[in-house]
């Protein structure tokens, strides 16, 4: 199957969830288009293991994510929304110091997942924390502490969702008997691979958080943007099919 018969179908998954006003449904669909893009991602993998000569586009990559405009506030929520999103589809990241961009590090089909979610999902984190700030529940807490307050708990909680789905996948890939054989050792030399460009590649120093000291912190902002990454859909289908 091509990737664009892929993206299609995880795009179909996307307008499911997006279509439903069921919580509990839309969290399935999440979760079947995390599955499928895991489970694409083995199979290429797999693919990769049994082929004699590798192209250039069988290799890793280093790709630009743009996050935002220099000087715009809470920039570093967003990153981690990257970030966490990228973990759970095998890409490695190196954050800019100003969090405007995200240097991107993995096999094209996995920057590909990961960009089309973060398009959905950022815009979700973004709509809901302005509803949550929008209903004063956050007062006297100041404004800007609760938004970033609530946008990393948001992440935080997209993050343990799509690795979730991640595992499922992975489990189902490798005990299943319609799977291709090497599933395992094709995921390891997959791994290896990566953490070998990226090495070769990165040129990072120092680490980077997504909360600063003087943020704040603010408890009841974090299980709002908690509770509103537990109901998140994956968003807009047509991020998906242009990713």
């Amino acid at each position: 199957m091509t990737d664009d018969k892929i993206l299609a179908r995880i795009a179909a998954l996307l307008r499911q969830a997006e279509g439903t006003d069921n919580a509990h449904e839309a969290e399935a669909f999440m979760a079947a288009a995390q599955r499928l893009a895991t489970a694409t991602s083995i199979d290429l993998a797999v693919a990769r293991s049994h082929s004699d000569q590798r192209t250039k586009a069988q290799t890793p990559v280093q790709r630009t994510i743009t996050i935002g405009d220099r000087g715009k506030r809470g920039l570093r929520t967003y990153v981690q929304l990257f970030v966490v999103i990228a973990h759970a589809n095998d890409v490695k990241c190196d954050i800019a110091s100003n969090s405007t961009f995200v240097y991107a590090y993995g096999f094209a089909e996995d920057i590909d997942a990961s960009h089309a979610l973060y398009a959905s999902l950022v815009t979700q984190m973004v709509r809901a924390s302005e509803a949550y700030i929008t209903t004063g529940d956050h007062r006297p807490t100041p404004t800007i502490t609760a938004r970033i307050n609530f946008q990393l708990a948001f992440g935080a909680r997209i993050g343990k969702r799509l690795q979730e789905a991640r595992e499922e996948a992975q489990r189902e890939a490798t005990k299943s008997r319609f799977r291709r054989p090497g599933t395992a050792i094709a995921l390891r030399d997959k791994d290896i691979e990566l953490k070998s460009f990226y090495r070769q590649t990165s040129a990072a120093r120092g680490t980077w958080t997504a909360s600063s000291a003087t943020a704040g912190y603010s408890s009841s902002a974090r299980r709002a943007g908690d509770r509103a990454g537990r109901r998140a859909r994956l968003g807009n289908s047509q991020e998906l099919s242009g990713a």
